[in-house]
């Protein structure tokens, strides 16, 4: 048997032929067993959307009927795609849904098909290669049997919480049920990928084989044995029964409350409701997931995490696609903290990375500081020592002659930048990538002395890089869209979100985060408590007060950019504090003191909710005011694509989704309100 094909499909007299459909293939081979194989038309991945589902209720139907007729002795579900399982529901379908009773109206029809997968009488094993996430898990778990890979690209998870809901296909009670409490609230609430592994571990997934050519093997001795998967132990179920259910939503609500507020994202906190009053029971839980289920994907939170994931697409397009040009080796000069992180997370993505500095002290240092990432990225030692050898210390240049990109992560100095880049590109190979990694430079200045100056571009990462997810990709005046879009194809190639930019003073980042920090700062000259500022950022849904953010970031390296953006001399406080030497967490007193890498805060501070609210709005006003200036002047390309800059950039409230959505949605909420009057 091949691992695309099942065997001779066969029919009996007594059996119809399997329908023909446009997102599955379903055939029957010699042994009885069905093989229903979604290969989503048109898709690059399996999405459950409606055409999907429905075609998938006429194989359940066709093969119940064909199982009566014992023409059937059992059915596996598999994919046809290289690369993933399913991705989930179609999150594009979720925008047609505008009321509560049409959720609920959508939901039914699935639940009834998903419990009649689960009472089938032949066994029905579900046979898992790649991603199989949201509704994908939901649809396995209710299949009588879980196969899966122990490949690293599948994982397992419900990343419903991200887009403000929780799972709606009857995926709270059966994950309970089949991982126990624990594990079963702990995936749904934290939303993470699971590798298969762990996933069996847990009790999501019941077997694992070696390979996706053993899929087939294993699922068709899994159906001729008539296996069933068994649910967690007695402690799993236990936590499921009151009084522990009581004890366990408690202690799951306080964890959440460190994460997300209630009032910013209220999808944990209603499923931590559902479960703490109808977790006991199976079907009750199934029932009542729907009631609390059908609000959520209705709320404004939702429509704004869901316009938050089609931004993050809009952001991966900026990397043209059919490019032939591939980044495998790269050569990063600078070993301080950005240049070493950004070859790190380089030789985490499985490129080969040369890093050069002046030092070999600094070289040995910033190579040591990647072993935590590599610890985190690579649980098995092999995978581990693999990615400790490709990250190689190069004090002479050795590799740039070799390298498809190299980046330049040195001092912010002109003049030191112009001589380095000239030395480059008499050695570079052709077609290679040149960049600079400059926060406050321009590209086209960098690159004057260049005999071909369009060939340089910027490739800017935010600190901490291994948690950041944007890089901005900064045109120069001159530089060729052709590097540019090499750029983009390298940052999608390490598993950021590109955005390209114009080379300005502060390119999109930096620069509407500027005036947010310095209003903030002058607020404190002023007299105000940081405390309430920060708080009231936060209470915005901010993830962190632009006062700590300014310590974080280092009020040195405020001061810089401020100077830069023309802002510098607008906080006589801030330059106080820096001519003294307290530059924030890194000195360990700035604004803030610094203990263990938090900043101690009064604890005796109380302030209202309203004023709170009220504050918050006016804090990040210069915020939004700049990100209309950006568009405005033509720095990134269009408002959805600034707002997706500044949400992956600066961690703006995405449940907002975005600063200039926010702004036109509060513009209409105004409009509406004086009209009523």
């Amino acid at each position: 048997m091949n691992d695309d094909t099942p065997t001779a499909t066969t029919t009996s007299a007594t059996t119809t032929a399997p329908p023909v459909l446009n997102d599955w293939r379903l055939n029957v081979d010699v042994e009885k067993i069905a093989w229903a194989t979604f290969d989503r038309e048109g898709e690059s991945a399996n999405a459950l959307g409606r055409r999907p589902l429905e075609e998938l209720a006429t194989i359940i139907d066709w093969v119940e009927k064909r199982a009566a007729e014992k023409a059937v002795r059992g059915l596996v579900i598999m994919s046809g795609k290289e690369k993933g399982f399913i991705v989930g529901a179609d999150i594009r379908e979720f925008a047609d849904l505008k009321t509560q009773e049409q959720v609920v109206d959508a939901i039914k029809p699935v639940n009834e098909m998903l419990d009649r997968i689960e009472k089938m009488k032949v066994p029905v094993v579900a046979a898992i290669h790649g991603v199989c996430v949201g509704g994908g898990l939901e649809l396995i778990l209710a299949c009588h049997y879980r196969i899966a890979t122990r490949d690293d690209s599948t994982k397992i998870g419900f990343p419903e919480v991200k887009l403000g809901i929780f799972p709606g296909f009857n995926g709270t009670a059966r994950s309970i049920r089949q991982a126990g409490a624990i594990a079963g609230m702990t995936a749904m609430l934290k939303g993470s990928m699971i590798r298969a592994t762990a996933a069996r571990a847990q009790g999501f997934i019941d077997q694992l084989v070696d390979s996706k050519g053993a899929l087939r093997w294993a699922a068709r001795k899994a159906v001729m044995q008539k296996r069933k998967s068994k649910p967690k132990g007695w402690f799993a179920s236990l936590m499921s029964k009151w009084p522990a259910r009581g004890f366990l939503a408690g202690k799951l609500r306080d964890e959440t409350k460190k994460r997300v507020r209630p009032d910013h994202y209220p999808a944990p906190f209603a499923l931590i409701d559902l479960f703490e009053e109808h977790g006991g029971s199976y079907d009750e839980m199934k029932r009542e997931e729907t009631k609390a289920f059908a609000p959520l994907m209705v709320s404004d939170t939702s429509k704004n995490l869901r316009r938050v994931f089609f931004l993050s697409e809009a952001l991966k397009a900026q990397a043209p696609k059919g490019l032939s040009w591939k980044p495998m080796r790269a050569h990063i000069i600078g070993a301080g903290t950005m240049g070493a992180d950004i070859a790190g997370w380089c030789v985490a993505s499985g490129m080969e990375v040369t890093l050069q500095d002046l030092s070999k002290e600094q070289i040995e240092n910033g190579i040591a500081a990647q072993s935590r990432l590599f610890k985190k990225k690579f649980r098995k030692k092999p995978a581990n020592d693999a990615a400790k050898a490709r990250l190689i210390a190069d004090p002479d240049g050795n590799g740039i002659a070799r390298a498809d990109i190299i980046i330049e992560a040195i001092v912010e100095k002109l003049d030191v930048k112009q001589t380095l880049f000239k030395d480059l590109e008499a050695k570079m190979k052709p077609g290679a990538v040149m960049a600079s990694n400059t926060s406050s430079l321009k590209i086209e200045d960098i690159a004057a002395p260049l005999k071909d100056p369009g060939r340089l571009i910027g490739i800017h990462f935010f600190n901490p890089v291994a948690q950041m997810p944007l890089v901005e990709v900064v045109r120069g005046a001159s530089s060729r869209q052709e590097e540019v879009d090499k750029g983009a194809a390298f940052v999608t190639a390490i598993d950021k979100f590109p955005l390209i930019v114009k080379s300005v003073p502060g390119f999109l980042v930096n620069r509407v985060l500027a005036p947010y920090m310095m209003g903030a700062m002058a607020r404190v000259d002023a007299g105000e408590e940081k405390e309430k500022i920060d708080e009231a950022a936060r209470t915005f849904g901010m993830p962190m007060g632009p006062i700590e953010l300014a310590d974080t970031v280092g009020l040195d390296v405020c001061a810089s950019v401020g100077q830069i953006l023309g802002l510098g001399n607008k906080v006589s406080g801030a330059a106080q504090l820096v001519n003294a030497g307290k530059l924030g967490k890194k000195t360990g007193q700035g604004y803030y003191t610094w203990k263990d890498g938090k900043p101690v805060k009064s604890e005796d501070a109380r302030y209202g909710n309203g004023e709170l609210e009220k504050l918050g709005r006016e804090l990040v006003e210069p915020l939004i005011a700049e990100a209309q200036r950006a568009v405005d002047e033509g720095v990134v390309e269009t408002a959805d694509l600034v707002d997706a800059g500044v949400i992956f950039g600066t961690g703006f409230a995405p449940f907002r989704g975005g600063p200039l959505h926010y702004k036109t949605e509060l513009s209409a909420a105004t409009e509406e309100l004086t009209a009523a009057e």
